[in-house]
């Protein structure tokens, strides 16, 4: 009988090792799916790379697609007259929707890191941080990710100044069109210090610095063409002194003195993701995952293909001022480095929460970062996912 209770107790225990061991076993592997889980929930795949100069865009491909078409964007709104922004501390009026007026709040006087926006549209507007507003006493870009819903109060918008020495004109503000490139829009997104968004836009990168004059390169790959023209910040200083003394975002980068083929690189880019993306069978084209010589630095991902697209021409030329800012180098990253890059972050974590309306997640981990914004209403969606290696 002894014997009988001893081996049913060692069965017992033997069991229930067995069920541990099991639960560890599994539990690990829910672990180690983790960073998979969120590619595949997503189903993204990264198509081939995309090459010219120094830059490489991957396409990310994606078989599922949210209605998106709920929100309005920035330049769209602005154009149309749907959402005003202006100068706090201006005696401005705006007639809301059912005509009443809109008093903007006074903000004992206009301030740079802050402006005022009213959403008089009927949709939730989308605001992508580095997004620029031309105008008022200085322009401005949009200091982060965020949703504002139609028919709110006026809205203290949190902003960073990308035109030094002006501090005039009028209160209103107009679409700018333009995305700041990645070395600026990093400063807003994770440093988020005025000071090193002004050094960013006047320095033109905040990469490391180029090989001295002389140093030998080495050679493209067949069919890669050599990077013969950068932006310098001499040549950036130089504009700044004749064309755009307050250092205006806009009319820098527009400058034919830059000396930099800005169009004709976005052109050639274009022709050459188009071709790639031509004929797509049940997959649609959300984002991109971009790489400057053989650094993978930063992806732009949304929700749908129609958001992408609304964004993508002020992206790629975004991309591409910060191509021909980066040093020369004629590395290559292959598919499984993109593939790298965009598995989750386990850093610190922050989130921000517009109740019903918006969350925003950011998780830093050593020099990379990643930026989640999510709409609550009318139902959960994730519209934009931010990726960068920090150059700076």
């Amino acid at each position: 009988m002894r014997k009988v209770n001893w081996f049913l107790g060692a069965s017992k225990a033997v069991v229930l090792v067995i069920l541990c061991l099991l639960a560890v076993g599994i539990n690990k592997a829910q672990k180690d799916g983790q960073k998979e889980a969120k590619i595949s929930l997503n189903q993204w795949r990264l198509g081939e790379p995309i090459r010219y100069e120094n830059l490489t865009v991957f396409p990310v491909f994606s078989r599922q697609t949210a209605d998106t078409a709920s929100f309005a964007t920035l330049d769209e709104s602005l154009s149309t007259g749907q959402v005003l922004i202006t100068e706090g501390g201006t005696d401005s009026m705006w007639r809301s929707r059912d005509g009443h007026p809109v008093s903007i709040p006074e903000q004992h006087g206009a301030s740079v890191n802050q402006l005022v926006l009213v959403n008089h549209g009927s949709k939730p507007l989308l605001l992508l941080a580095g997004e620029l507003v031309s105008g008022g006493k200085q322009d401005r870009i949009i200091a982060k990710d965020r949703i504002v819903p139609p028919g709110a109060a006026p809205l203290p918008l949190d902003v960073f100044c990308v035109e030094a020495g002006r501090w005039s004109s009028g209160a209103q503000f107009s679409a700018g069109q333009l995305m700041v490139h990645p070395s600026v829009r990093e400063q807003a997104v994770v440093v988020q210090e005025q000071a090193m968004v002004w050094e960013a836009v006047r320095n033109g990168n905040v990469a490391a610095p180029p090989p001295p004059p002389g140093t030998a390169q080495v050679a493209g790959s067949p069919g890669q063409t050599s990077q013969t023209v950068t932006v310098t910040t001499q040549a950036l200083a130089g504009v700044i002194q004749t064309e755009a003394p307050t250092q205006s975002y806009s009319r820098i980068y527009k400058s034919a003195k830059v000396g930099v083929p800005i169009d004709t690189f976005t052109e050639e880019v274009q022709r050459r993701f188009d071709r790639a993306t031509a004929k797509l069978k049940g997959e649609y084209v959300v984002g991109v995952v971009i790489a400057y010589g053989g650094e993978v630095a930063w992806s732009d991902i949304f929700a749908s293909p129609m958001l992408f697209e609304r964004y993508w021409p002020k992206l790629l030329r975004s991309y591409v001022i910060e191509a021909l800012e980066r040093p020369h180098t004629f590395e290559q990253p292959s598919i499984d480095d993109a593939r790298e890059f965009l598995q989750p972050l386990s850093g610190h974590e922050n989130v921000e929460t517009d109740p019903g309306i918006f969350r925003l997640k950011q998780v830093t981990e050593g020099r990379y970062a990643e930026i989640e914004l999510q709409a609550l209403r009318p139902v959960e969606i994730t519209l934009h996912v931010l990726k960068l290696h920090r150059a700076s």
